[in-house]
């Protein structure tokens, strides 16, 4: 017999889909009020005042006045407002500050405003009604879920409370959910990531879950521990098992991997979360990309990612968009970025709704002969040797292979397998056949006899997770790049012996 919970769902993910597709069948309009919302607000702040938001009427008035910043360049506003000064980026203060890694000087403190807050919660929960209302399929929300997800305790700095933004957003599940959530709060709160997954393993192992949520490297580690402890896959110790929650990283180089955990079919929604903003999400089940969510405080600018690093590079405003063009995502947001510099490169799938894929990072590429390799090109040039030679890769990162001993330069790549292929040659070639498809400079320079082809380094088993956990970011929202333009990754993993 259906919950009463079950039975509602329908009605009210009918009613907000509806709202969701209205805004985004008038996707430029939405932007204009967006635009203009966040510049009427913030037109007293210290920011708004430097930058003569009074003056501004259009998008080309905001670029003359605002230049892309990425954190280190917002620094300045940012310490001020860490310090607990009013009224810098936005107005009054932010309630929170998503603490996450810094680049080049040390931790950064992301704000966070009340409605910013509002704005990811509400994303995370329409993804779900929209997958309600386009399968029907309220089953799920009777049995457990769980959001693997970093610790809820928060530290606090001159008068604001701060953590890592999974920790914050624990604090706002709403009410109807929190007896269906798991782990425990106590659990939740364990700083060392490998106990705190045994400890949810404990509680979880003999529950109805329906829901499984997280990074696809987390969820990998706690699927592998309760096959271990419970001797069967995941579908077959959860029967009720039904909707697979992820983001963060491209799930595909995972999807094999996942397959063979779960040993069964199941839907699964991708989210586009940051601690900057929640930017899109999965809104059907069988269309290429995310939503990009126009109506959640954040003006979206972009710029092509092959002419970012170029002076005077241009800002382009959605209408100007095409699809399967790589960009860097720029943003201002109800928390107080402007013309901020997320770091992510994206490519439109859909401009009816604009939908969107992340390709990478614009700081992850190799381009240490002019190749311009980025992680998108990886990430489906792996997928070439997987689906051919009947692989599972765990992880993998490249790194370019300037000083050989002998012969030409080339890519590295360093993969830890589940399941090697029958011939990591034959594997090699595969990868390196689609990375010349994709890429024509790195094609070119094969041809040319300038690298020769890739070559294939196999990391030990749990190899990433040791090197992650020398470095101190084992777990939490932590991720291993792609792909880098130096050899720092590679050079660690050969040093420590973590490789075959």
């Amino acid at each position: 017999m259906a919950s009463l919970k079950s039975i509602v769902a329908k009605p009210f993910a009918k009613y907000i889909t509806r709202k969701i597709y209205k805004w985004a069948s008038n996707p430029i309009s939405t932007q204009k009020r967006t635009f203009q919302y966040l510049i009427e607000s913030a037109k007293n702040t210290q920011f708004g005042k430097d930058h003569d938001f009074s003056g501004i009427r259009t998008h080309q008035d905001f670029i003359r006045r605002v230049p892309v910043r990425d954190y280190e360049a917002l620094r300045p506003y940012a310490d001020r407002v860490v310090a607990g000064e009013k009224n810098i980026l936005w107005p009054g203060k932010p309630i929170y500050f998503a603490k996450t890694s810094g680049t080049t000087s040390g931790a950064k403190y992301i704000p966070i405003t009340r409605t910013s807050i509002k704005h990811q919660v509400n994303a995370a929960r329409n993804a779900l009604l929209c997958y309600i209302n386009e399968t029907g399929n309220t089953r799920f929300v009777d049995g457990k879920m769980i959001f693997l997800q970093g610790s809820p305790e928060l530290d606090e700095k001159n008068g604001i409370k701060l953590g890592r933004l999974s920790g914050i957003v624990a604090h706002f599940v709403p009410g109807y959910l929190q007896k269906n959530r798991m782990p425990s709060w106590e659990t939740n709160c364990i700083p060392d990531w490998e106990t705190k997954v045994d400890a949810i393993v404990e509680e979880t192992i003999e529950e109805n879950m329906t829901v499984i949520s997280g990074i696809p490297s987390w969820i990998q580690m706690y699927f592998e521990k309760l096959i271990e402890r419970s001797g069967k896959t995941i579908g077959e110790l959860f029967n009720g098992f039904e909707l697979f929650i992820y983001g963060g990283v491209n799930y595909e180089p995972y999807r094999a991997k996942f397959e063979n955990l779960i040993g069964r079919d199941v839907d699964s929604i991708e989210l586009y979360p940051a601690s900057e903003g929640f930017f899109a999400f999965q809104d059907k089940q069988h269309e290429k990309g995310m939503l990009l969510l126009l109506d959640s405080g954040i003006f979206y600018e972009f710029i092509k990612a092959d002419e970012f690093f170029e002076e005077n590079s241009k800002r382009l405003g959605l209408q100007d968009v095409e699809m399967g063009v790589n960009y860097v995502m720029i943003i201002s947001t109800d928390a107080g970025l402007w013309a901020y510099n997320l770091g992510d490169t994206i490519e439109f799938t859909g401009l009816d709704p604009f939908r969107i894929i992340v390709t990478g990072r614009i700081k992850h590429f190799i381009s240490a002969f002019g190749e311009h390799v980025i992680g998108k090109e990886v990430e489906q040039a792996v997928q070439a040797g997987i689906k051919d030679e009947q692989a599972i890769i765990t992880e993998f990162t490249v790194a370019p292979e300037i000083n050989p001993d002998s012969g030409l330069p080339y890519h590295e790549w360093l993969i830890e397998f589940e399941q090697e292929p029958d011939s990591i040659k034959r594997f090699a070639a595969l990868v390196d056949q689609s990375l010349q498809e994709q890429n024509s400079y790195y094609a070119d320079l094969i041809e040319g006899r300038i690298l020769q082809g890739l070559k294939i380094t196999r990391v030990k088993r749990n190899g990433f997770n040791e090197y992650m956990r020398s470095i101190g970011k084992f777990g939490g929202q932590n991720k291993v790049p792609r792909l880098a333009n130096d050899r720092a990754i590679a050079k660690a993993l050969h040093d420590s012996n973590l490789v075959i």
